[in-house]
C-alpha cells in the first residue's frame, strides 16, 4: 500500500500532470490541496503533511533552531526579479539606480521574491537604506495583514500610509514603485497606467544570468521532519514526481503553445538563451543561489548570519544526507 502524503500547492501549471494522476507513484499517493495563501507553518500543520513554503521563512526557522520541518532543494518556484518593479506610465523612472531616494512599496518586508527584487536593485548601487520602503497590500481585493513582520524602522520602513492599497498610493503619487510579482487587475489591459520600470527586462535578466548563474528561487518544498524520520525516502519519491511532473508540462505546452499566440516564440527563446538545466533541482546545482540568498538575507537585515547550504538543507533531493543533522 503507497503512503499518502498531503501536499498543499499553489495552481503551477506545470503540476497539471501530477494533479490528474498522469505522473504517479507505486510508493507515494500524493493528494494536492490547492492553495492560494502559502501554509505559516508546515511543521504545524493539521492539513498538510508536505507543502510549497517560502524560502526565507523556512531559512527563519533554520535560523531559529526549528527543525520540525525538512525543507529540499526542489524550489517550486523561480523566477527573475526585474521584471517585478512597476511605476506609472508617465515616470520619469526608467533605471533600477533611478530608484535611490524614491518611494518604494513592497508587499511583504522579508518575502522570498521581495528579497530577491532589493538584491537585484542593490547591485545597481541602491542600497535598503538609499531609499523609504512601505510594506502594505498591492489591491482593495487583499487583506490588511502585518507586512513589516518586525521589520519595521521608523523612516526607512513603514506600512502603507492608512492601510491603502498600493495600487492608489502609486496612482495618486504617494509611491514611485512597486515590487510585486503578480500584477493588478487591468495591468495587462490597453490604456493600463502602470508599466514596468525596465522596458527592456528581458535583456536585463539575461545579463543577470550571466553574472549569477542562475534563476532566482522563491518557495521550495517543505516535509515534515517526523514523516521524513519515518521514510526517508519519500524525499527522492516526491522529487521525483515533481520533476516528472515538470517534464511533461513542458512537452504539452510546446506541442500547444497556440494558448497564447506568441508563446511559442517565447518557448524557443527561453530554449536558445538559457542552459537546459536552468530549473535544475538538489544541492549542487543550486549551492551558489542557495548561499547567495543567504548573504542577502544577512546584508538586508533579516538575518543576523549567513547560512550555509548545508545548515539549510540537512538531505538532498534524491534523500541522502548532506552531511549536517536535520
Amino acid at each position: 500500500m503507497p503512503i499518502t502524503l498531503r501536499l498543499a500547492l499553489r495552481d503551477w501549471d506545470y503540476m497539471t500532470p501530477l494533479i490528474l494522476g498522469d505522473v504517479s507513484s507505486s510508493k507515494l499517493d500524493v493528494k494536492v490541496e490547492r492553495i492560494g495563501t502559502l501554509v505559516s507553518h508546515v511543521g504545524k500543520s493539521d492539513t498538510c503533511d508536505a507543502a510549497e513554503m517560502s524560502f526565507s521563512r523556512y531559512t527563519q526557522l533554520r535560523y531559529d533552531g526549528d527543525h520540525s520541518v525538512v525543507g529540499i532543494p526542489n524550489f517550486i518556484m523561480r523566477g527573475f526579479r526585474h521584471r517585478c518593479v512597476i511605476t506609472m506610465k508617465d515616470s520619469p523612472i526608467t533605471e533600477l539606480s533611478q530608484l535611490a531616494g524614491k518611494r518604494i512599496g513592497v508587499t511583504g518586508w522579508r518575502d522570498s521574491g521581495n528579497t530577491w527584487t532589493r538584491a537585484a536593485v542593490r547591485r545597481e548601487g541602491v542600497q535598503v537604506e538609499n531609499a523609504m520602503w512601505y510594506a502594505g497590500r498591492l489591491t482593495e481585493a487583499h487583506p490588511v495583514v502585518d507586512r513589516l513582520d518586525g521589520f519595521g524602522r521608523p523612516g526607512l520602513i513603514e506600512a502603507a500610509p492608512g492601510e491603502r492599497p498600493m495600487v492608489d498610493l502609486l496612482r495618486e503619487g504617494q509611491l514611485d514603485a512597486i515590487f510585486t510579482p503578480f500584477m493588478p487587475d487591468g495591468y495587462f489591459a490597453n490604456g493600463s497606467p502602470f508599466r514596468q520600470v525596465l522596458s527592456d527586462f528581458r535583456g536585463a535578466e539575461r545579463r543577470y544570468f550571466d553574472e549569477v548563474g542562475y534563476v532566482p528561487g522563491m518557495h521550495l518544498i517543505g516535509i515534515k521532519a517526523e514523516i521524513v524520520e519515518e521514510n526517508p525516502w519519500i524525499i527522492a519519491e516526491l522529487s521525483q514526481l515533481i520533476e516528472e511532473s515538470q517534464r511533461m508540462w513542458l512537452n504539452k505546452r510546446r506541442k500547444y503553445a497556440d494558448t497564447s499566440p506568441w508563446m511559442f516564440d517565447e518557448l524557443l527563446k527561453t530554449s536558445l538563451e538559457l542552459p537546459a538545466n536552468w530549473d535544475e533541482n538538489g544541492l549542487a546545482a543550486n549551492e551558489k543561489m542557495i548561499a547567495d540568498f543567504s548573504a542577502e538575507l544577512h546584508a538586508q537585515g533579516i538575518l543576523a548570519r549567513k547560512m550555509t547550504p548545508l545548515e539549510l538543507f540537512p538531505f538532498d533531493t534524491d534523500g541522502s544526507r548532506t552531511g549536517t543533522t536535520a
